[in-house]
């Protein structure tokens, strides 16, 4: 609800308006028991989060659950699965002390002041203090109807630009990233793996055609197209960011969610790339580039890594590398020059945070291995340490080991 965008920044409690009474009611009545029970699991992660407990904290419960119950993706638990793993939540958020209201009007009275109370916090004021915006603003508080992402595997949400990210052509060209079976805030957290939008978008980023939403959801993808258009073209709007949900292949249910401006670059950009042709040998792995070019530098994975080599080596380039970004992460990021990600996609918290602090950038490494507290990473059978040389591209998306010499390439790009 805030006048300028803060991805991420700002709390958002979804599915409000549930108790463990309506959810049995909802799936007896409706016969979508798993649905139920995933939307409780998800608005009771949202409210314990935005009262203070750690993403991971609910991500360990999801890792045992799905360890237990021998399932890699969370759609193939049953429905009496998911509803032990909604009250796991439950109880986990009651064990440290949080209360959650079961009246649905005091619920939604708590997410309204919770939503108030986010303009304030450290990330939020981090945020702020970094793109020179102000305290004295202050933020409305937008209340939206829930639709269903999750609803079956023809339902899903994703994110998309209306003009190409990081080649920028003026034409209608949709870039960006969705999910089947999933809610937005699956896609922006960088938690699950995602799809890219166009079949242009899948051949550049090395990914399968087939899988793209051109390909699998024809009806949304025009439909989206035609919105691009219509935006862009004909009311003359600026390249846009849209988030949308669809509950099936069909076009009228497809459903915006908001939509705002793109970052966008100048016509004439410069930047870095390697100066030799890149050795097989040294690719360790390759995600999806987000921004920036060739960057050399050393790999850190804490802010003490960071203030470390600030300290000792305050010219060297330092890439932070995470398994993935939670919004907390904004002073990290700020303080490092580039990063990478093992999850995470185009439009991912971590990828629109670092297009807007102009950090390299490269997400989605999905063969890395992250252990932050022991301050190294494993990449197919390598490890790279604190203090490591490593490159990243954030155009090709390329992670190399070793420092590579690079070079200034200007290019004038198309309008």
């Amino acid at each position: 609800g805030a006048a300028v965008s803060m991805p991420g920044m700002m709390a958002t409690i979804h599915n409000v308006g549930l108790n463990e009474e309506i959810v049995e009611e909802f799936a007896r009545a409706t016969g979508k028991e798993y649905l139920a029970w995933d939307n409780y699991r998800r608005f009771l992660q949202s409210w314990g989060m935005t009262k203070g407990l750690e993403r991971e904290v609910f991500q360990n419960l999801m890792d045992a659950a799905k360890t237990r119950h021998q399932v890699k993706v969370k759609r193939q638990f049953t429905p009496a699965q998911m509803k032990e793993l909604a009250l796991e939540y439950q109880k986990t958020i009651r064990n440290v002390g949080i209360g959650i209201p079961e009246d649905p009007w005091l619920q939604l009275t708590g997410a309204l002041e919770m939503v108030l109370d986010s303009w304030n916090v450290t990330k939020t004021r981090d945020y702020r203090s970094l793109m020179d915006m102000s305290d004295a603003w202050g933020t409305a508080v937008i209340i939206q109807a829930m639709v269903f992402g999750n609803l079956n595997e023809k339902a899903g949400s994703g994110v998309v630009f209306t003009a190409h990210p990081y080649r920028k052509v003026r034409r209608g060209a949709l870039w960006g990233d969705y999910a089947p079976s999933d809610q937005g805030e699956d896609i922006v957290s960088g938690l699950v793996t995602t799809y890219p939008i166009s079949v242009e978008q899948a051949e550049i980023d090395g990914r399968s055609k087939q899988n793209s939403l051109e390909k699998r959801f024809p009806e949304i993808y025009r439909e989206l197209l035609a919105l691009a258009r219509d935006l862009v073209y004909e009311k003359g709007w600026n390249p846009q960011e849209i988030e949308f949900t669809f509950e099936s292949p069909a076009r009228e249910d497809l459903f915006i969610l908001q939509t705002r401006d793109m970052i966008t670059i100048k016509k004439t950009e410069s930047f870095d790339v390697f100066a030799d042709p890149v050795e097989p040998e040294k690719v360790l792995g390759k995600g999806i580039g987000v921004s920036g070019g060739a960057l050399p530098g050393k790999a850190v994975f804490t802010a003490e890594n960071i203030r470390q080599l600030r300290k000792e080596e305050p010219t060297t380039p330092l890439i932070l590398i995470r398994q993935d970004t939670v919004p907390e992460d904004i002073k990290e990021i700020s303080m490092a020059d580039g990063l990478l990600t093992a999850r995470g996609g185009q439009t991912s918290h971590a990828s629109v945070v670092a297009i807007r602090l102009e950090k390299t950038c490269v997400v989605g490494c999905n063969t890395l291995k992250v252990f932050e507290n022991e301050e190294r990473c494993e990449i197919d059978g390598r490890v790279i340490r604190f203090g490591d040389e490593v490159s990243i591209d954030g155009r090709k998306g390329l992670f190399l080991q070793g420092s590579h010499p690079v070079r200034k390439e200007v290019h004038i790009l198309p309008i």
